[in-house]
C-alpha cells in the first residue's frame, strides 16, 4: 500500500523539525553550518525516503555519499592537528540519518535519535553543580562561548567557561 501524500508530508515536516532544532543549536554555538543547512539536509533526506521508500536502496545510498560530500567540506585541519568542523560532519551525518529513518516511516526512532543527537551538543554547556572556580580555556580545547540570540556569529579563538574538576 502507497502512503498517501498527506502521510509523506508528515513524514518530511518531522524530518525538517528535527533537523532544524540541531541546526539551530549548532548556529547558537557559532558553527560552520546551521539551521538552514541542516533543515536542507534532514528534509531532502527525509523526502528521498519518503518517495523512495524501501524500493530503491540505492537512493537512499546516494544520500549517505552526498552527506559525506558535504561533511567533507565541513572539515578543514587547522594548526597544532586541530581538525574544527569534525563535530559538524558528524552532526550533518546524524541529520541524514534521522531524515532517512523518519523518511522510512519510523517516526519514533526518528525522534529518539533526533533528541540524543541535539542531547549530545546540550549537555556540553550544562553548568555543573558546585562550580566555584571557573577556568578560561580556549574554545579549541573546549566547548565554545554560549552565545545570545542577537549576538553576531563569531569567527576565531574564543575562550570558554570551565569549572575545575
Amino acid at each position: 500500500m502507497q502512503p498517501s501524500d498527506i502521510d509523506l508530508l508528515g513524514r518530511v515536516a518531522l524530518g525538517f523539525a528535527l533537523a532544524f532544532a540541531i541546526g539551530f543549536e549548532r548556529e547558537l554555538r557559532g558553527s560552520s553550518a546551521g539551521g538552514r543547512t541542516f533543515s536542507l539536509i534532514g528534509t531532502a533526506a527525509a523526502a528521498v525516503a519518503a518517495v523512495t521508500g524501501k524500493s530503491s536502496p540505492q537512493a537512499l545510498a546516494g544520500i549517505i555519499t552526498g552527506v559525506g560530500l558535504i561533511g567533507g567540506g565541513l572539515i578543514l585541519k587547522g594548526r597544532d592537528d586541530i581538525v574544527p568542523g569534525i563535530t559538524t560532519a558528524a552532526a550533518v551525518f546524524a541529520v541524514a540519518a534521522v531524515g532517512l529513518v523518519v523518511g522510512l516511516g519510523h517516526f519514533g526512532l526518528g525522534l529518539v535519535l533526533g533528541l540524543l543527537t541535539l542531547l549530545i551538543f546540550v549537555l556540553r554547556y550544562v553548568p555543573t553543580s558546585g562550580c566555584s572556580t571557573p577556568v578560561h580555556t580556549p574554545a579549541s580545547s573546549a566547548a565554545t562561548k554560549i552565545r545570545r540570540l542577537d549576538d553576531p556569529p563569531q569567527r576565531g579563538p574564543q575562550l570558554a567557561m570551565r569549572c575545575l574538576a
